[in-house]
């Protein structure tokens, strides 16, 4: 026997091993799924890899994709999700609509019927182009196996690079049983960075020094630590105040003097001011998407009253809807690095920025057994500087949000898409990814009803973070809408839960019930020293909406207009 086909490089493989092998070389640690017959031949393969390239159990292929989404987010490289046609990749939509509004690499693999049934609408067929075109960022159909290889080098790449998305490669079942010679991948191709010109970043500092209120704002997912580390150096040494993107707050450290603030659902009054006041504003690896600007009114559309530098790897994000003074196509890290110190006189500005973002903070007592103000406080005080936050949709979502205080080693894995039952199968994916670290999942009772099965996945693997449940017996977000819209007219927005606790503990995990603010600290320190992972089921009352306003004021301001028209 020849060492070529000793080493299995020549040697008679069927699709699902060809594309499993391929996955291993290219750095794929993790599949997130539910298991169908459409891909067996991938499944058997991953017989093999166990250790090195895992298959985790889901319950749905929603929470899988969501793991996927999360993954990508949390680590740079695609999240792998597999899921089987028709209905499996219906579920997984979410989690891929997700992935592309955060800009997070993902790959979907998604069984497909036999290339003899195609067109006929066989069963569980699904013309995947048509469906994923607007929300992924390629789609693609392998029908011949031997072109494996090259497609899937094609999607790692196209994940990764650019603005980072998701891909779905949809796999006929005939075409995975099918042998072939044809060689595995051997390594990821290396794509470096686009850089800035020297000339660009002379335009840019230019701009920047010229600026009586300039301002940073910074969001993606695709930073490296020394991306991060030369922005804050260069924000700091500028003393330029930094607004986070909507939901990448932990891409720059709080701690520092000149983070000011997230743009983001819900912003505070002094970042709106922020922005619109600002004259020249470096807008880094940024998407602008209706939160960040406010629905579109923080800046005019298409050219902004601002002076605009948009950085982005994409070209395609640059002018998009905002016309900037200079479009600079560049990777985040890489224009990162070429950044060197300015001056000017705009000190107040930044210091001003700072003192509103730092009296955010001071909240009134919260009217509920449990005060998520207090909480808050306490979990900033004892988590790990390492620590990593999820969330889902919903008015809960304010405390991780807005009054957390993310450090250079801290995450936050938050969907831009405002899905909800994200929040915890984000953060199994993160425990799986990092099992040392503490990771806390914040989820509103409805939210958390959304995908609260992925607990069975999360002790399955050995992943279970802590999870907090913030229960209030409403959908509040909507509730919200409803009183300031049609007030003291509810429909459809309350709640009858089951008991948390029990469900938790039928899934192996410790699980409490906390209905008083000062059981909480004792309550999270079990949760902390538990092995198993924690569900705490906290009392809210539904009056605690909002920090700041109550549900019944919201209903008597909205009925106080409406007497007055």
């Amino acid at each position: 026997m020849g060492a070529d086909e000793v080493s299995g490089l020549c040697m008679m493989r069927n699709g699902g091993r060809l594309l499993v092998d391929s996955l291993v070389a290219l750095g794929a640690r993790k599949a997130f799924g539910v298991p169908g017959e459409s891909f067996l031949a991938v499944l058997d393969a991953l017989h093999d890899t166990e250790g090195r390239f895992d298959f985790v159990l889901c319950r749905n292929e929603g929470g899988a994709a969501f793991m996927a989404a999360a993954w990508g987010k949390l680590t740079g490289e695609p999240g792998i999700c597999m899921v089987t046609r028709g209905p499996g990749v219906t579920n997984a939509s979410i989690g891929i609509h997700t992935a592309m509004q955060d800009s997070a690499p993902m790959i979907c693999f998604v069984g497909q019927v036999g290339t003899d049934m195609k067109g006929r609408e066989a069963f569980q067929e699904i013309d995947y182009r048509a469906m994923f075109a607007t929300v992924a960022k390629w789609v693609v159909e392998i029908d011949r196996v031997e072109r494996i290889p090259e497609f899937l080098a094609r999607a790692w790449t196209t994940a990764t690079t650019g603005r980072p998305g998701p891909v779905v490669i949809a796999l006929p079942e005939d075409m995975l049983t099918s042998l072939t010679e044809a060689v595995p991948l051997t390594a990821p191709a290396r794509i470096a960075e686009p850089a800035p010109s020297a000339s660009t970043m002379d335009e840019a500092l230019a701009r920047l020094k010229a600026a009586a209120r300039p301002m940073i704002l910074v969001g993606g997912c695709n930073w490296t630590e020394p991306g991060r580390a030369d922005l804050q150096a260069f924000a700091e040494t500028s003393d330029i105040p930094v607004i986070a993107a909507f939901r990448y707050q932990d891409q720059f450290d709080n701690h520092s003097p000149v983070y000011a603030g997230e743009a983001g659902v819900g912003m505070p009054a002094h970042v709106k001011r922020q922005v619109r006041e600002a004259d020249v504003i470096l807008a880094l690896n940024v998407r602008f998407g209706e939160m960040t600007t406010d629905g579109y009114t923080l800046l005019s559309v298409p050219v902004p009253a601002q002076t605009l530098i948009h950085v982005h790897a994409s070209d395609r994000e640059i002018g998009k809807v905002y016309q900037p003074a200079l479009g600079i196509q560049a990777g985040p890290n890489a224009f990162a690095a070429a950044l060197r110190p300015v001056r000017g006189g705009w000190g107040e500005w930044r210091a001003r920025a700072r003192a509103d973002w730092e009296a955010g903070f001071d909240l009134p007592p919260q009217p509920s057994p449990v005060d998520m103000g207090l909480v808050t406080a306490h979990l900033r005080e004892v988590l790990p500087e390492d620590a990593i936050l999820t969330n889902g949709a919903g008015n809960f979502t304010v405390w991780p949000n807005k009054f957390f205080r993310f450090g250079p080693k801290a995450r936050l894995l938050a969907p831009q898409s405002g899905a909800m039952g994200y929040g915890l199968p984000a953060a199994v994916a993160a425990k799986i990814a990092h099992p040392e670290r503490t990771v806390v999942c914040f989820a509103g009772d409805g939210d958390f009803q959304m995908n609260c099965q992925e607990l069975g996945t999360a002790m399955q693997a050995g992943a279970q973070p802590i999870v907090l449940v913030l229960n209030n017996g409403i959908y509040g977000t909507i509730r919200a809408h409803q009183e300031r819209s049609y007030p003291a007219r509810v429909s459809g927005t309350t709640l009858e839960n089951p008991d948390f606790t029990m469900l938790a503990r039928a899934y192996g995990y410790h699980a409490e019930r906390v209905e008083r603010t000062e059981d909480f600290p004792a309550a999270f320190a079990r949760a902390l020293a538990s092995r198993s992972g924690a569900v705490l089921d906290l009392s809210i009352s539904p009056e605690a909406l909002t920090p700041r306003q109550t549900l019944s004021q919201m209903r008597e301001a909205a009925l106080a207009a409406k007497d007055k028209t």
